[in-house]
C-alpha cells in the first residue's frame, strides 16, 4: 500500500458521513470544530466557507476540523455537498500535521481532473436514486478526501524544500517511505535504507530528516507502533504476531516499546480499544 493510503487507513476512524445542504439566501451558519477533516463541494449558487469564496465545482477541504462559518451573503439560494472523515486526533500522522489548515481547490479540470471527475461522480450519484448508491457514496468520500489531499500537498509545496508535501515527490524519500510503509517487519538500519533509496548512509540520513522532520529510525519506529496499535485495534492475533508484523524480535522488546510509546500496556490497550468501538464518521449540520 503506497504511503498516504496508508496514512488514511491508519487515522480514519468509522465510516464518512455525506449531506447535500441548502443554504438560504442572505444566510450564515456556524460549524464547530471537528475531530477529523470536513470538505465542502459547491453544487449551486456561491458561499463563501471561512475566507473562501466558492463557486459550483469549487472545492475545500479543513483537514483539521477547524471552527468555521458558512455563508450565503447573495439573494439566490445555494448548495454545497459537505463531508465528514473522523481521523484519529490523539496520534495524528505528520504528513496530516504538514496541511495547511484550509486547502482550497477552484474548479480546474486541467490541474486537477480526478478532483473533478469524482465530484461529478459525487453529484450524479446524490442527483438520482441509484442501485447501490449506499456503497458507491462511501466510497466516492474516500476517493474526494485522497483528491483534495492531494490538491493541498500540491499546493503546499511551491517554493519549500522540506516537509511532507515535498518529501512524498522527491525520489529517494518516497523509496524509502514506502519500503518502511510496505516492509515495516523488516530489519532496516539507517544504512540498509539509503541502500535502498541509493544514498549512503550519511547523506540519506541528513535528507530524510531535513524533509520528513524525522530522523529515518524514529520515523521507522513510529510507524511500526502505529500498525501495532492498528493490529491491536482491528485483530485478535497472538501478540507475538503483533510483534511480529510490527517489526519487533520478540514479544517482550515489543511489551516494552509500546509501553513507552502508549503509555499502557499493548494487552490492556486492546482491551481499552474493545470497550470503546471506533466511532462512526459525524456529518456536517
Amino acid at each position: 500500500m503506497d504511503v498516504l493510503s496508508d496514512v488514511i487507513g491508519t487515522m480514519r476512524l468509522g465510516r464518512p458521513a455525506l449531506s447535500l445542504t441548502v443554504v438560504d439566501p442572505l444566510s450564515e451558519m456556524a460549524i464547530p470544530a471537528f475531530a477529523g477533516a470536513r470538505f465542502y463541494v459547491v453544487t449551486a449558487g456561491r458561499i463563501r466557507v471561512g475566507d473562501e469564496a466558492l463557486e459550483p465545482g469549487d472545492a475545500v477541504l479543513f483537514p483539521h476540523g477547524t471552527a468555521h462559518t458558512v455563508v450565503n451573503d447573495t439573494e439566490v439560494a445555494a448548495r454545497f455537498l459537505a463531508g465528514a472523515h473522523r481521523l484519529d486526533q490523539v496520534r495524528p500522522h505528520p504528513l496530516f500535521q504538514d496541511l495547511p489548515p484550509v486547502v482550497s481547490s477552484p474548479a480546474r479540470a486541467e490541474r486537477y481532473p480526478g478532483l473533478q471527475a469524482s465530484i461529478e461522480l459525487m453529484r450524479g450519484e446524490l442527483g438520482e436514486e441509484m442501485y447501490g448508491r449506499d456503497v458507491v457514496l462511501p466510497a466516492l468520500l474516500d476517493v474526494l478526501l485522497v483528491h483534495l489531499i492531494r490538491a493541498g500537498l500540491m499546493e503546499h509545496a511551491g517554493p519549500r524544500t522540506t516537509g511532507w508535501c515535498v518529501a512524498l515527490d522527491d525520489k529517494v524519500i518516497a523509496r524509502s517511505l514506502r519500503a518502511v510503509h510496505e516492509r515495516p517487519s523488516d530489519p532496516w538500519t539507517v544504512e540498509s535504507l539509503g541502500a535502498y533509496a541509493g544514498l549512503s548512509r550519511a547523506a540519506f540520513a541528513r535528507r530524510f530528516t531535513a524533509m520528513v522532520g524525522q530522523a529515518p529510525l524514529t520515523y521507522l519506529t513510529w510507524w511500526r507502533l502505529t500498525v501495532a496499535a492498528r493490529l491491536l485495534q482491528t485483530t485478535d492475533v497472538p501478540l507475538s504476531v503483533v510483534a511480529q508484523r510490527s517489526g519487533y524480535g520478540s514479544a517482550y522488546a515489543f511489551a516494552n516499546a509500546f509501553k513507552r510509546e502508549y503509555g499502557i500496556s499493548a494487552g490492556r490497550y486492546r482491551r481499552h480499544s474493545r470497550q470503546k468501538p471506533l466511532s462512526a464518521g459525524s456529518g456536517p449540520p
